[in-house]
């Protein structure tokens, strides 16, 4: 899955070009034309007097060469902020007064890390260990009060990806490299960390966690603080063949490969000795889920596939297949509806619901849902390649964290409360991907109000009063309970102008069933991160003892949703502000393109993005195998 990502931004007046597009009703577009294979005629000094390549070009130098000026001006202010050090971890450096060189551990004796660099400033300040490198972490770090902790930052990866943009670096429009940003430069502005290796486990009874090196070697990295952000992984569901015969977009090697296998398949199928069925299956591509990154790659895919006329109408088939009755269903009705139509106009198979059974070498199989007793409901699709994109599991190290709490019975993700603490666990926290918010306890609340106020029914005011309580600590119900009024009425039946428990009892437990879990998107992730950065460093100028205290008076997390975005092929996109206002098309489309310029985490690759885009317009996109 990949994760949609929008800016506050989105809030401003629409400009001129966009305001037509964003509207509450979907704009009525005229039908895409179908691609056309042949070349527009040359411009001449007769038919045209003002040459516009040449125009083009110079706006892609002018703009180049400033995005050039400021990285290197960037580039410049970071090499005199430049604190970090050789940060590996060594075992010589294992001088810490309250924690012993070793510990034995599941009748291993395992090193206990407590310097991770030969910087030893803010060794004796509490630690915090932050387990990932992506949106939620990276979130944290840009927050967190430099020198406020001794802070470690622990993942396999040693960099930032804008993960939004992976079915772009998957298709050619860009490059992976312009979507990835050193995370030792990311820590180096809040003076934290880096030790790349993977966390095996966590002892809580030490307050200890297990790291696995590059190098394979096993070591103990001790916490006061400890936020575990490792993410997801791809979730089969159990389906046979996946692992074997598909390919995964979540990482940028898998964008890499799966830009090296189309290119492989164009060029095969390129070949004159290839039969035309041997074409056919060779360019046939299915995208198992409907979802933003499935959609985006589809499109993707299709964009790509005028590079070669000559095997665009007869040969080539990109096809989605979608278990829910729409693609992009976490959208508006109104935008998926869109969508499906311009998948369809640029001949993009969509296969609603429909669910994947097993998949083989070269072939996949689906079942129809909802077919009549008696008709066939499973079908095979022959593939060259199919990209599985259907949801996110738990990795085995959450999921061996989860077996060992009592309080944790999620299967899914690691479930925390409303202020983002590990339930079970204290001092640690979970964000992004790899956690759940807690069901809200509405009841226990509304329980406590009747026995404080020794009633048995509540009025107007006091069941407001109540609402008030509940918001305060459940953020996320407030899109179910704003409207009090109509609550109060709806609930009411016996229009006695009192609720009773039972009544209320009722409303909760309907309001419950709405409640979903907040999505496994960047945009949720780097909130929940900001969040947990602004309360760390809060903390860190109380007393350790203090903390628990403390942190109880923090708000709550309330996630705000800014707007979903989805690219959808033939430069139009759609958006979903998720308060009734959506749109879709060519506006949308730069629209689209500035939200995830303005959200990189550097100028370095805010530079490099937007040079990869001019570079696409005026050059068009690399088709190289390399």
């Amino acid at each position: 899955m990949s994760r949609s990502i929008a800016t506050r931004t989105l809030r401003a007046t629409p400009t001129p070009l966009i305001r037509p597009i964003l509207s509450r009703q979907l704009p009525t577009l005229s039908t895409p034309k179908r691609f056309n294979t042949t070349q527009p005629p040359l411009p001449t000094a007769t038919s045209s007097p003002r040459n516009p390549y040449l125009f083009l070009g110079a706006s892609a130098a002018a703009l180049t060469g400033a995005l050039l000026v400021g990285y290197a001006t960037a580039e410049i202010v970071d090499a005199k902020d430049d604190s970090s050090q050789n940060i590996i971890p060594e075992q010589a450096q294992s001088t810490g007064e309250k924690y012993p060189k070793s510990l034995m551990v599941n009748g291993v004796e395992l090193p206990v890390i407590t310097q991770v660099s030969g910087d030893a400033a803010d060794v004796d300040k509490p630690r915090l260990v932050i387990l990932g490198s992506g949106w939620a972490a990276t979130s944290i770090l840009k927050e967190l009060e430099p020198n406020s902790y001794y802070t470690v930052v622990v993942s396999p990866q040693n960099y930032f990806l804008f993960t939004p943009l992976l079915p772009e670096a998957a298709s050619g429009t860009v490059e992976a490299r312009s979507l990835l940003e050193s995370i030792r430069k990311i820590c180096r502005r809040s003076r934290s960390h880096y030790c790349e290796g993977e966390a095996h486990d966590v002892h809580l009874e030490h307050k200890m966690v297990e790291i696995v090196g590059l190098d394979g070697k096993h070591f103990l990295l001790p916490y006061d603080k400890l936020v575990i952000s490792v993410g997801a992984q791809n979730n089969t569901f159990g389906v046979p063949g996946v692992k074997e015969n598909t390919h995964f977009l979540k990482t940028i090697q898998d964008a890499r490969t799966l830009r090296y296998k189309l290119m492989n398949l164009f060029e095969a199928a390129a070949l004159p000795t290839k039969t035309d069925e041997e074409r056919r299956q060779l360019l046939s591509f299915v995208i198992a889920g409907g979802g933003p990154t499935g959609v985006e790659y589809a499109a993707g895919t299709y964009d790509l596939i005028h590079y070669f006329p000559d095997l665009l109408e007869k040969y080539v088939s990109v096809t989605i297949i979608q278990s829910a009755d729409h693609i992009l269903n976490t959208f508006s009705e109104a935008i998926s509806v869109f969508a499906e139509k311009k998948m369809q106009n640029q001949n993009i198979n969509v296969i609603t619901n429909a669910r994947v059974t097993a998949v083989e070498k070269e072939k996949i199989v689906y079942k129809k849902k909802g077919v009549a007793k008696g008709e066939k409901d499973t079908f095979e699709i022959p593939f060259g390649l199919c990209v599985w994109s259907t949801g996110v599991g738990m990795r085995d190290f959450t999921k061996r964290l989860n077996d060992k709490i009592e309080m944790q019975n999620n299967k899914r993700a690691l479930e925390v409360d409303s202020r983002l603490r590990l339930k079970g666990a204290e001092g640690i926290y979970a964000v992004g991907d790899c956690a759940t918010i807690e069901n809200p306890k509405m009841i226990d609340i509304v329980i406590r109000r009747f026995e404080k106020l020794g009633a048995q029914r509540l009025n107007y005011e006091e069941f407001c009063a109540v609402i008030r309580e509940i918001l305060a600590e459940y953020p996320q119900s407030r899109v179910h309970l704003s409207k009090m009024r109509q609550l109060f009425d709806d609930y009411d039946v016996d229009r006695s102008a009192y609720l009773e428990l039972e009544e209320i009892q009722k409303m909760l437990k309907d309001i419950n069933n709405k409640l979903t879990s907040l999505p496994a998107t960047a945009q949720v992730a780097a909130q929940q991160g900001a969040y947990l950065g602004k309360k760390l460093s809060s903390l860190s100028l109380q007393a350790p003892s203090a903390w628990a205290v403390t942190e109880s008076t923090f708000k709550p997390f309330a996630y705000r949703h800014f707007g979903s975005f989805s690219y959808v092929g033939g430069d139009n996109a759609v958006v979903d502000m998720g308060d009734g206002w959506s749109g879709g098309g060519v506006g949308v489309y730069f629209l689209w393109r500035g939200a995830y310029l303005s959200k990189q985490v550097s100028f370095r690759t805010r530079a490099l993005l937007a040079f990869d885009w001019v570079k696409g317009m005026v050059f068009g996109r690399d088709i190289t195998r390399s």
